[in-house]
């Protein structure tokens, strides 16, 4: 007969062996697991770090966006500003020399105009083209000018000029030479001369003191000019007048 205390230390010591090796496997089965979950929440835990940095990352680019926007506004609204200001600042005396600037010039260019149409004296005829071309061009600069600063000129001559020219364009012949001559060639360039000497020193806008300083120079060429010939034609007259009186005689 077999001694059964042999057989049952063989199978108690068979029995420890399985259960040490299935709590090793259970053990190793755990510490993967925890591995695992560790490793899953390192990765989320890393993951969220990653949106984090990527939602900071977006967030300042959309502050700095809103920034440079914002800044180009505030440019655009800057110089916006600026320009009316610059607008704004013209004084109501600097307005009123830009609009009798105008009307001057206007009332030169209507005088000459006719002045074409009805002399017979070719160096009148002259001096009216002259009037017309530099006038025009006088008038140009302006209406540019007053566009800058923001004023409102007048587009037809006012009462008093419109009177004088009415009066001028029903003379006609030798009287109408001479009227011309005085009025508009002598006595509106003396006019126009002292409005702009007297700009010179009130006009406060750099610019409009600027288109002043360019016109003097035109204008006492147009005055001077205009002596001359208002001169030659009275002494004209006077000699015609002489001749009759010494024929009569």
């Amino acid at each position: 007969m077999l001694n059964k205390k042999p057989v049952k230390r063989m199978l108690g010591a068979g029995l420890a062996a399985v259960l040490c090796a299935a709590l090793a496997v259970q053990a190793q089965t755990g510490g993967t697991q925890q591995s695992g979950s560790q490793g899953g929440t390192g990765q989320s835990g890393t993951g969220q770090g990653g949106t984090g940095q990527s939602g900071t990352g977006q967030s300042g680019t959309g502050q700095s966006g809103t920034g440079q926007s914002g800044s180009g506004q505030g440019g655009t609204q800057g110089s916006t500003a600026s320009g009316t200001g610059g607008t704004a600042t013209v004084s109501s005396a600097d307005r009123k020399i830009v609009t009798d600037l105008a009307m001057a010039n206007m009332s030169e260019i209507e005088a000459a105009r006719t002045a074409q149409s009805k002399s017979q004296d070719d160096k009148i005829k002259k001096y009216a083209q002259q009037m017309i071309d530099d006038h025009t061009k006088a008038l140009s600069e302006v209406q540019q000018l007053a566009q800058t600063k923001g004023i409102t000129l007048p587009s037809t001559l006012d009462r008093a000029h419109k009177a004088k020219a009415d009066k001028l364009a029903a003379l006609s012949g030798d009287a109408f030479d001479r009227a011309y001559m005085a009025q508009a060639g002598v006595a509106e360039h003396k006019k126009t001369h002292s409005m702009l000497t007297r700009a010179q020193g009130r006009a406060k806008d750099a610019d409009i003191k600027a288109l002043v300083t360019r016109m003097t120079p035109t204008v006492d060429q147009h005055l001077n000019a205009a002596q001359e010939l208002h001169g030659n034609k009275n002494n004209a007259k006077g000699s015609s007048g002489t001749a009759t009186e010494k024929s009569g005689q």
